[in-house]
């Protein structure tokens, strides 16, 4: 039988990024999962798409949170006009380059955080900020390969990643949210 994982990621993505997901995605078709995505595998079915979230999410033995970049940001100011308890402007130039994943990465990770689904966390290099800021959400972070060569030469430490989160996951089996049948 196939476990059902919840997978958060974007939609749009460059071609190097998709075959990462592939990739990704097909080592956990291997191990044993069915990766179930709002608007890829499933839809809202007119419902609304956090409520449709919840509903998939608690349906899932966990979730897999791919981090790529969506948005990058090379001027501006971090935490402007923001003070310190002794009113210390602690606002920041960016000096280089920052780089943010799609918002309902964190979004659907809190939900399956809420729920108790362990996460499997994997962002590129240089996304580290809210769910994906080490020590946040899980005790497993991993630094995405950036392109398809790069996913063969670690393909191995990957599939290990994953048969040790199955772990994890195959001790939620059957565990959902008491509110799924709400929507």
């Amino acid at each position: 039988m196939r476990l059902q994982v919840f997978v958060s990621s974007p939609t749009k993505l460059s071609p190097e990024q998709d075959d990462v997901r592939s990739a990704i995605l097909g080592i956990l078709d291997d191990e044993g999962f069915a990766p179930r995505t709002l608007g890829v595998s499933d839809s809202s079915g007119g419902t609304l798409p956090l409520a449709q979230v919840c509903v998939i999410a608690s349906h899932c033995v966990g979730g897999v949170i791919l981090g790529f970049e969506q948005m990058q940001v090379t001027a501006g100011t971090l935490k402007r006009r923001a003070r310190s308890d002794r009113y210390v402007d602690v606002s920041q130039r960016v000096e280089s380059p920052l780089r943010f994943p799609t918002s309902w990465n964190h979004i659907e990770a809190g939900i399956l955080f809420a729920l108790g689904k362990p996460l499997l966390i994997m962002c590129e290099p240089g996304i580290d900020d809210g769910v994906f800021y080490k020590g946040v959400a899980g005790k497993f972070i991993y630094t995405l390969p950036a392109n398809e060569q790069e996913m063969k030469d670690q393909e191995q430490e990957f599939r290990q990643v994953i048969k040790d989160w199955r772990g994890d996951a195959s001790r939620i089996y059957k565990n959902t949210w008491p509110f799924a049948d709400r929507y």
